[in-house]
C-alpha cells in the first residue's frame, strides 16, 4: 500500500492495537539467523505475550524463544524437531525445548511466545505438531456460518489457545465481548469490521490486532469470500 502524507490505517489506544502491512518494520531477534521478525506486540506494548511474524530465507533459523513457542506456518516450510510443517501446519514447542527451528526455503510463520504458568499438579505439555486442516470444526453458537478449530488440545497443561475462526459473508460475532483474556489476531484472509472498545475499523488479510483484558470486541465479515483469522487467547489459569 503506498504511504500518502503519513495515513495509515493503523490505529494505537491504550486496550488495543490494529497494525497494518503498510507501517511493519522488520529486525533480527537474537539468534536468528538469515531471518527477521516483524514483533506485532510485547510486553513493551503492554501485552503478557509477544507475537511476531518470522521471515526466513532458505536455510534460515530462529533464535531461541524466551518461554514456549507457537509456530503456525504461513507460507514454505518450517523443520521443528525432525518435522517438516507446510502451510497450515503447526507445532507447540515447550519452555524446555532446546531444538532449532529452521527452514528449508523461504518460510513465513505466525510465532507466539509467552511464560509458561505452570499449574500444581499437572505435567507441562510436551511437543507437538499438527494441521489446521486435520482439527475438527466446531460451530460457535451453533452458526452454521462460523467455524472454529482449536489448533491445542483442551487440556489443563495448556495456559493458552489457539484457534482458527471462519465467517462466511455476512456472518458476524453473536454479541460485543468483554473479557480478561487478551488476543493477538492475525487475519488470514477476506476481510470485515472490527469494533474494538468505541472504534470501528475495516481490516483484511494480513493485519494484526492486539486486544487487552476487558477491550469490548466485535466482528462482522464483509465481502464475497470467507474472512479467517488465527487468534490466540490466555486460557484455564488464574487471572
Amino acid at each position: 500500500m503506498p504511504h500518502y502524507l503519513g495515513q495509515t490505517r493503523s490505529q494505537r489506544r491504550a486496550d488495543h492495537l490494529l497494525q497494518t502491512p503498510e507501517t511493519f518494520v522488520r529486525a533480527p531477534l537474537p539468534g536468528m539467523r538469515k531471518a527477521t521478525a516483524i514483533v506485532h506486540i510485547a510486553p513493551a506494548g503492554g501485552a503478557r505475550f509477544t507475537q511476531y511474524t518470522a521471515e526466513l530465507e532458505a536455510g534460515g533459523r530462529l533464535g531461541p524463544a524466551m518461554g514456549q513457542r507457537f509456530l503456525y506456518v504461513l507460507d514454505g516450510e518450517l523443520t521443528a524437531e525432525g518435522r517438516r510443517i507446510g502451510p497450515g501446519g503447526f507445532a507447540y514447542l515447550p519452555a524446555a525445548h532446546s531444538g532449532v527451528v529452521s527452514a528449508t526455503a523461504s518460510a513465513r510463520a505466525v510465532v507466539i511466545e509467552k511464560p509458561y504458568q505452570p499449574l500444581e499438579g499437572v505435567s507441562p505439555p510436551l511437543f507437538l505438531s499438527g494441521t489446521e486442516a486435520a482439527m475438527t470444526p466446531t460451530l460457535l453458537g451453533n452458526d452454521p456460518w462460523l467455524e472454529v478449530r482449536g489448533l491445542l488440545p483442551d487440556n489443563p497443561a495448556f495456559d493458552f489457545r489457539v484457534n482458527t475462526m471462519t465467517y462466511q459473508p455476512g456472518a458476524s460475532l453473536a454479541a460485543v465481548e468483554i473479557h480478561v483474556m487478551e488476543h493477538g489476531l492475525v487475519m488470514l484472509s477476506g476481510g470485515g469490521i472490527y469494533r474494538l472498545n468505541t472504534d470501528w475499523y475495516p481490516v483484511q488479510a494480513g493485519d494484526f490486532i492486539w486486544m487487552g483484558p476487558y477491550c469490548p470486541q466485535w466482528f462482522g465479515a464483509i465481502g464475497k469470500t470467507p474472512a479467517k483469522y488465527l487468534i490466540y487467547k490466555d486460557w484455564d489459569r488464574e487471572p
